[in-house]
């Protein structure tokens, strides 16, 4: 039984979304929990098969840390749990007790890390997956150390995902008894121990020696746990190489396999090149090629790594860059970048739009009702109308059914820079929401001098790494703006699942001719702002692209029929 609130001590089980034998993906609903404030889904932070059900549907008060159910990772494995398991006398109900979870935990045969004393009741905490996409995280900040009383809801550490920094709750109390993952670990795999705990304090020791000198423990899987120990026992050969060392091999035609790593975690690094390099003992590939006298003509012999390191240091000095490492958000949105640059077909469609009138109706708001709003809240408001008008371009691709699926709700995804990278806090039901509204939840300031306002509530958020999983999960279209900078036309990319984005420049004064209220043309200084449109061709042809950039003029136009 979860904590999902820090004020829960026990739930009730309103109802079970799983039957026994079901698969089950990450993230999906295995229960609904009635706890202290109010009936809550209970989703599945891994992957598998509901084997056993132990406290049925419409128990009651139900201790948080209690076993509610046991799943297996092989479909085959259901049948080697006892049926037997959960079922006590009459008067004691479904109960099953903690050493009992722990003994199954060991019926796939591959338990994480095994401890000398079998018999010794503790629990292993593993790397959790705090988002549906997230398959590995960082150990940001421990916020228990060794030792230490653990209570139901208590933070124990702070973990980077691939969406924001969140705080991890113990589900269960007792003491913390060995850190696996040393505070600063980093892409520790979702599973992955990070620390055990224990019931009775006086076993701490027991466990810490256990876990710290049995040969038991498999060494692949303590792999980010024990740094220190690593480094000072990697004599030769390393586990990864950085980028930089990578590009300093390949140019000087090093065999790596010579270098010592110092690097954490067995890497080798830049300066374990450089080092080898200087100190002359890197080995060429390419030297067994010239014992054997293999050299052909087309193949000329290299020069030495320290000739070449000095032939070439006017062109290249070595110590004049610095790898920067990023952070699970950045390397996530490098991935799915790629992936949807390079997997979803991206039509473009560009179009100018007159700003003057909304910079009218912005200054009206703000002087004769004290109003403020930024130019980009209604942007936002505008591009929400017109997919709520044109219900086509508020779609996606399903690539699983191979067809278009269109939208129940217009959720608005904002663009905001933060230091860990790209954050999109969303804006749900945007069309059924007033400018001001949308103004008190988001603010990113458009132009160089036109506005600036306060920032808001998601956008701090996500500048801050605060964000919750429901305010940057989903969202049927996204707005990329770029107007605060001197940009004044650019292509966004596609945000997957998502099948469009809006890509906003700055605005620009320009002379252009401008019919009069008495009919006649004459030129005018007009204010101008590119909008251009990247669109999923599989969802977005011509002819909805235009309609859709055709609906957003009109709202750009006609500002009023945005409060309508």
């Amino acid at each position: 039984m979860p904590a999902l609130s820090p004020t829960m001590s026990q739930g009730n089980i309103a109802k079970w979304r799983k039957k026994e034998g079901d698969k089950i993906e990450v993230g999906d609903v295995l229960c609904e929990l009635e706890t202290d404030k109010a009936t809550l889904e209970f989703e599945s932070l891994e992957e598998g098969f509901l084997a056993k059900i132990l406290v049925p549907e419409g128990s009651k008060d139900v201790p948080v840390g209690q076993p509610i159910a046991i799943t297996v990772e092989d479909a085959e494995n259901i049948q080697k749990i006892p049926s037997s398991l959960g079922s006590g006398s009459e008067g004691e109900g479904q109960k099953t007790s903690h050493q009992d979870v722990g003994r199954l935990e060991k019926v796939e045969g591959k338990s994480s890390i095994k401890i000398n004393s079998s018999d010794l009741p503790h629990v292993v905490v593993e790397m959790p997956a705090l988002s549906p996409t997230m398959n590995q995280g960082n150990i940001s900040k421990w916020r228990k150390k060794e030792g230490d009383k653990i209570e139901v809801g208590d933070v124990i550490c702070e973990i980077e995902t691939d969406k924001a920094t969140l705080e991890f709750e113990s589900l269960e109390e007792g003491y913390l008894a060995k850190i696996v993952a040393p505070e600063g670990s980093k892409d520790v795999p979702v599973g992955q121990p990070i620390a055990i705990t224990v019931e009775d304090p006086e076993t701490i020791e027991t466990v810490k020696t256990s876990v710290g000198s049995s040969s038991e423990v498999k060494k692949e899987e303590v792999t980010h746990h024990d740094s220190k120990n690593e480094v000072g026992e990697q004599k030769s050969g390393f586990k990864r190489i950085s980028p930089s060392a990578k590009l300093l091999i390949a140019e000087y035609g090093l065999d790596a396999s010579s270098i010592k790593a110092s690097g954490l975690h067995g890497t080798l690094l830049k300066g374990d090149v450089l080092a080898a390099v200087k100190s002359g003992k890197a080995s060429s590939k390419i030297s067994s090629s010239h014992d054997k006298g293999t050299s052909s003509p087309q193949t000329q012999p290299k020069k030495s790594a320290p000739a070449l390191l000095e032939s070439k240091s006017s062109l290249l000095q070595l110590d004049s860059f610095e790898d920067l490492p990023n952070t699970q958000i950045r390397k996530v949105i490098a991935r799915r970048l790629l992936e949807s640059k390079q997997g979803t077909p991206h039509l473009y469609l560009s179009s100018d739009v007159i700003l003057d009138p909304l910079l009218s109706f912005r200054n009206e708001l703000k002087e004769k009702h004290n109003i403020k709003v930024s130019v980009n809240d209604i942007v936002i408001k505008a591009v929400a109308i017109a997919l709520k008008n044109e219900p086509e371009a508020n779609a996606y691709w399903d690539a699983t059914k191979g067809e278009i699926i269109l939208c129940d709700s217009v959720d608005i995804s904002i663009a905001v820079a933060t230091e860990k990278g790209l954050m999109t806090p969303i804006i749900r039901n945007a069309d059924q929401k007033s400018i001001s509204s949308i103004s008190s939840e988001v603010h990113i300031s458009l132009f160089n001098d036109l506005h600036f306002g306060l920032v808001k509530q998601l956008a701090e958020k996500a500048r801050t790494g605060k964000l919750a999983p429901h305010e940057f999960q989903g969202g049927t279209f996204s707005i990329s703006n770029l107007g605060m900078f001197p940009v004044d036309h650019f292509c966004a990319i596609i945000n997957p699942p998502q099948a469009g984005i809006l890509a906003v420049g700055r605005g620009n004064k320009v002379v252009e001719p401008v019919i009069g209220a008495d009919g006649i043309e004459r030129p005018a200084v007009v204010t101008k702002m590119n909008l251009t449109l990247s669109a999923d061709h599989r969802v977005f042809d011509g002819k909805v692209g235009g309609a859709f950039l055709s609906a957003l003029r009109s709202n750009f136009s006609d500002i009023r029929r945005l409060i309508l």
